[in-house]
């Protein structure tokens, strides 16, 4: 299967006016992605799951590009792990390599790449919030190319964010952040405030990157009775949750991967 990896400064052809809705990710490899979710996972299922994870954001994202002027582009690592998203993006995808040694330096190093490969507006998303309504993503691209300076932010329950956007790169919002700690969100809004750049926040959310999220995750998708949140279906995520034992409840079992 054959992807687009882009290079900074590399055209891609889109419109004048477009937005990048970038997910960053990590190559799905066990052990080294999701490693917090074993146990109850094996480091298999972890893994497995993490590629539902990215499957399902990709596709709520293609549904937002229907109803935005927008692109979707994976912002992956490690460099040369290209092959390891067979199966899961579609022909054609739109890959870049992470550059970079801290997150925060990725997630800058990824936004000005893409803005000097021609987009208008840049969304830096997670891969571990497969139930973001596809909604919030439109809403963030229509936001971003609207006329004014803004940024938009995405928060979410863990005190961090699922999704930044920006109409250019600002290195400030990313320096000097305490990030994997519940104050992410209010430092990144702190350095808005300090540059005097207005930001648009979109609905809260939650990340799934441990046993109690895990199991919230679980609830919205199965639990009908209950009134939790629910977001975006997540099929893929739905379907492989459905093949294992219920979190918490039993010792995981070993299952294939469905890539």
């Amino acid at each position: 299967m054959r992807y687009q990896v882009l290079a900074p400064g590399e055209a891609v052809g889109v419109s004048e006016n477009c937005c990048a809705l970038v997910v960053m990710a990590k190559a799905p490899r066990p052990g080294k992605v999701k490693t917090r979710l074993s146990p109850p996972l094996t480091p298999e299922q972890a893994s497995a799951l993490n590629a539902c994870f990215l499957r399902d954001t990709v596709a709520s994202l293609r549904t937002a590009t229907l109803s935005a002027p927008a692109e979707t582009v994976i912002s992956y690592t490690p460099l040369g792990e290209e092959a390891a998203f067979r199966g899961i993006l579609e022909e054609g995808a739109l890959l870049l390599p992470q550059r970079g040694d801290g997150f925060g330096e990725r997630l800058l190093a990824t936004a000005e790449d893409l803005f000097t490969c021609g987009f208008s507006a840049v969304c830096l998303i997670d891969s571990d919030s497969p139930t973001v309504p596809t909604a919030e993503f439109a809403m963030a691209s229509e936001w971003l190319l609207a006329p004014g300076d803004r940024a938009v932010l995405g928060p979410s329950a863990d005190g961090g964010y699922y999704l930044i956007g920006l109409q250019k790169p600002i290195a400030h919002l990313f320096e000097d952040i305490t990030w994997s700690t519940a104050i992410v969100a209010t430092q990144t809004l702190e350095r808005t405030a300090e540059v005097g750049l207005p930001v648009e926040l979109l609905r809260p959310w939650y990340d799934v990157d441990d046993e109690a999220s895990l199991c919230r995750l679980h609830e919205e998708l199965f639990d009908h009775h209950s009134n939790v949140l629910r977001g975006y279906a997540a099929p893929h995520t739905r379907e492989y949750l459905a093949g294992i034992r219920q979190p918490g409840r039993a010792t995981a079992v070993e299952v294939e991967s469905p890539v």
